[in-house]
């Protein structure tokens, strides 16, 4: 069962391009992985520092292997004075079948 979530945050203001930069770099190497299905970046149409990301990946394994990446890390650094909340808030979602 593919495992999907929607990852959101807003960026600080001041530091919209220097998030927009770091989030599409990090999307080219997520998108990389062999069990990524989907990392697809939105800004809110009403707030555009506002994030949405969308995520899919193949199985819960390929999920634990996008959070072993040796990249996620330093993109989580980097990313964390630059937004509002703490950290992305995730939401994990289930298909309706």
């Amino acid at each position: 069962m593919n495992k999907t979530l929607l990852a959101e945050f807003t960026a600080r203001e001041g530091a919209e391009d220097e998030v927009a930069r770091l989030i599409l770099e990090y999307a080219k190497k997520v998108r990389e992985e062999e069990g990524n299905l989907a990392f697809d970046v939105y800004t809110k149409a009403s707030a555009p520092r506002a994030y949405w990301i969308f995520e899919v990946y193949r199985d819960e394994d390929a999920f634990q292997a996008h959070l072993r990446a040796p990249y996620g890390g330093p993109f989580n650094t980097a990313l964390a004075p630059l937004i509002e909340e703490d950290a992305s808030v995730l939401t994990f979602l289930d298909p309706v079948t």
